[in-house]
Order: structure tokens, then sequence, then C-alpha cells
């Protein structure tokens, strides 16, 4: 549908919305640029509190996906008129607690009555003009991190579905709930030449997109891909959302299978994911030293593959 709007001319738009980036950039100054993005969605997990949480650590992702720094929030919510406002104030506090660890600052926002829930946020963020990481620009020779495990989906299917076990449910929420600000501040350090966050459309979808955009093949080793815990005894047991099936119905063409992979793993590869982790395209030399550095911070990055020069397919998984 973008497609078939009109080409961006403005100068000062760094980023739009050709190459399905993770949020626009638009120049203020030669220091200064803003990073604008959007997000909202249903419940994920039982907890209100918990979902407000996670729905604004999801919504700032996108900010530091670009290398940028999260300033200001607008709510967005719909919410069913007959609806318990306690619910609603529960979300909205687990909101605000997330934007504060974050250094963002909650503006205000917009609800309107909706027969289904839905909540999110608008983010405004800074990022100085040069110094900004698009889903284009990765390089043939880099390597690629990954920040975090896969599996959000397909947990939150299992416990939608009564399948899902309590330990399993809880390191899922961990991993939602952890923002991307320290991996962001550490990627400062290193030479970063795409980076994107890997959420609704999987892991390899959003690598599909920045192969795209950046004209190279991305070379994913699932076997080096960490999977959340119990994620790939659910998907066995077919807790597979509406969400997964669609990413592989329309990302499959674009991947290339050379290895012999069970159908659990390659469905994860697909498992759209909230609050997701980085996928970062770095200098080969420097992937060693970040993976390491990040792993000491906490963050459970992965090497999970390279750039290649483009052939004939986007995504090659060997």
């Amino acid at each position: 549908m973008l497609g078939r709007l009109p080409k961006i001319t403005n100068e000062n738009v760094l980023v739009g919305f050709d190459t399905a980036d993770d949020a626009g950039v638009y120049r203020l100054s030669p220091d200064l640029a803003l990073v604008q993005t959007v997000d909202f969605f249903t419940p994920i997990v039982d907890e209100p509190f918990l979902y407000g949480q996670i729905a604004a650590a999801n919504s700032l992702s996108d900010v530091y996906a670009m290398g940028g720094r999260p300033l200001s929030a607008l709510s967005i919510a719909a919410f069913p008129g007959q609806g318990d406002p306690e619910v609603f104030s529960e979300i909205m506090q687990g909101g605000l607690k997330k934007l504060q660890e974050a250094d963002c600052v909650l503006l205000g926002g917009h609800s309107i009555a909706d027969e289904e829930l839905k909540f999110g946020y608008a983010i405004t963020g800074v990022v100085h003009p040069d110094r900004v990481w698009r889903n284009a620009g990765a390089r043939a020779g880099d390597e690629l991190v990954f920040t975090k495990q896969l599996g959000t989906g397909v947990i939150s299917t299992a416990l939608k579905r009564g399948l899902a076990r309590e330990e399993h449910v809880a390191a899922a929420v961990a991993s939602m709930l952890s923002l991307n600000r320290k991996a962001c501040e550490i990627l400062q350090g290193y030479p970063v030449h795409a980076c994107t966050d890997v959420t609704g459309f999987g892991l390899l979808g959003h690598a599909r997109e920045m192969a795209l955009a950046s004209a190279v093949t991305l070379e994913i080793h699932p076997d080096q891909v960490e999977f959340l815990p119990g994620a790939l005894d659910y998907t066995a047991k077919g807790a597979l959302s509406g969400g997964l099936k669609n990413n592989r119905e329309y990302i499959a063409c674009a991947v290339h299978c050379a290895i012999t992979l069970g159908v659990e793993m390659e469905n994860l590869l697909y498992d759209p994911q909230t609050s997701g982790g980085l996928l970062i395209s770095v200098d080969k030399e420097a992937a060693e030293a970040l993976t390491n550095q990040m792993r000491q911070a906490g963050i459970p990055a992965s090497r999970i593959g390279a750039v290649r020069a483009r052939d004939s397919t986007p995504l090659r998984l060997s």
C-alpha cells in the first residue's frame, strides 16, 4: 500500500518509508535529527501492568534501532466502553514505568472506545544526522549479531491455549520487558553498518528487509540462533500464531535453505516477536568484541551469520 504513495522528495527526510525501516528520521539541523515511530497491539499477557510495560518497551525499540535516544511519548489506546477502568489504569501505569526507565517523558495521548483492547505509543527521539543506523547499509563481509532470544510469539500463543509453563512465560516476559537501550549504547562504540529490531515480521522477515534495502544476501546460521526456553517444544505442539503463518507464506520465497532444518526451528525463524532484539550488520573484525561486551552486560547476543554479495536470493540458511 505504501508503494502507491508518491516518493518523498524533502531533503531533510533522512529515512522515510521506502526501505521499510523501523522509524522515520527528519533532520532539524546539521547536528540534530528527529526519530519518530508508532506501535500498538492487543494484549499478549494476562496482567495489565505487564502488558503496558511490554507495549512501551516495544515502541521504544524502534528508536534504539535507529541509534537514537527517546525523548517523549504519546499513548494510543482502544478500550472497551464497558471495561473496568482499573484495568486501563494499570496498563497506563505499567507503560509509564517503562518510559521512565528509558528517561522518556509521557506528554499525553489519545483513546477511543473499541471492543478489542489495544495499546501502544508514538515515540519521538533524537539522533545525530551522521550517526543514523538504517536497515540499508549492510556490507558484504560483515557479520550479523542478534541481541535477544527468539520465541515470544510462540510462547504467547501457547499461553493463550493453556499450554505454556509458568517458567517459560516468565522468561519470555523478561525478554520482552528488556529495553534495547543498553545494546544501543554499547553499539555506539562499534562500526555498525546496518541495524533493525526484530518484531512482527520475525527474524527472517526483518532480515529480508535489510537484505533488500542493502542489495546483499544475508546468510543466517540457524544453529547459532538462541531460542527462549520452551519455544521449540510449543512449536512442535502446534502453538503457531496467525502472524507466524502469514510471515512464512510471504517471506519463504525469499529464503534458500542449504541445510536440513527441522520444521520446529524453521518456524521459529518466522515467529513474530514483540519487543525483540536488534539485528546488527557490523564489521567482521568487531563482531566478536561486540558480542562479548554485550554478554558481559547481560545481553544474550549471538553471532548468527554473515553478509554476502547479492546472489539469487536475499536470504540463505546454512
